[in-house]
């Protein structure tokens, strides 16, 4: 494993000066969060709620070990796939259909997986399907991935905290398999700082981080000329902004793509 072990200690705080040992993927979050004005505090406390509520539900398949158990799942599916198809928001059906080939395994960033719906081959993918990446901010298009109980990677930062209760509440009846992830340099147990920022890049930190090779790694639906269609709600230029970070996440990950910008 490059950074830290999947299965994750006691929480700890990486002291201030300290913090260039950071692996880059994860020190570029600060940066982020000076970027925008966003503060760690709030990205704590998000993540910290979300371990709480998902303690008190009591839910069976949500309990620490489980997490930990499809977390190491989806480590191994990866690892053991000839490729690993990333799919982000601006992936068209036609794109992702001549992407695909027998025995890929798919990570689908959020709303993203609202293209499945658009393939004469729907099935197929469903079935090479991982995990869905999200912040909870997908749907309507996040809905077939919860109704079909496919394995999420659930965010937490310091302004989802709405979006993410809402989705456990959606999910309690019927829930599905999950993984925590969240955006602070302190190790937090039960949950992981793969590094990245937006739902497709932090799917890339994700499969790099749990060991694919980056030689693997194929990405679709990644450009940086317009917000893709299957984003959140957001502001677009904010939206825009956000997209640069996602090419220098990229970059820094090692993952050969075409940035549109210089096509």
């Amino acid at each position: 494993m490059e950074w830290f072990d999947v299965i994750i200690g006691a929480a700890k705080v990486v002291p201030e000066a300290n913090a260039t040992l950071l692996p880059p993927l994860i020190q570029i979050q600060e940066r982020i969060r000076g970027e925008f004005g966003w503060s760690l505090e709030r990205d704590q406390r998000s993540i910290h709620s979300l371990l709480e509520e998902i303690s008190e539900t009591e839910c069976f398949v949500w309990q620490q070990e489980n997490r930990q158990k499809c977390l190491s799942k989806i480590s191994e599916t990866l690892c053991s796939a000839k490729r690993v198809v990333i799919v982000g928001a601006a992936v068209q059906a036609e794109e992702l259909r001549a992407c695909m080939n027998y025995g890929d395994a798919i990570l689908v960033a959020d709303g993203a997986i609202g293209v499945f719906s658009e393939l004469e081959n729907s099935e197929e993918a469903w079935e090479n399907l991982v995990a869905v990446v999200s912040d909870a901010d997908g749907h309507p298009y996040l809905d077939d991935a919860l109704t079909r109980r496919a394995p999420l990677i659930l965010h937490a930062h310091g302004d989802n905290m709405e979006n993410w209760r809402n989705l456990l509440e959606r999910c309690l009846t019927s829930p599905l398999p999950i993984v925590l992830t969240h955006q602070c340099p302190e190790v937090i147990e039960g949950t992981i700082n793969p590094g990245g920022f937006t739902d497709g890049d932090r799917a890339i930190a994700l499969a790099k981080h749990v060991g694919v090779d980056i030689e693997n790694i194929v990405l679709c639906g990644f450009r940086t000329d317009e917000v893709g269609r299957w984003s959140g709600n957001t502001d677009s230029l904010i939206k825009s902004r956000k997209l640069e970070w996602m090419a220098e996440i990229i970059n820094l990950t090692g993952v050969k793509w075409s940035d549109v910008r210089d096509s």
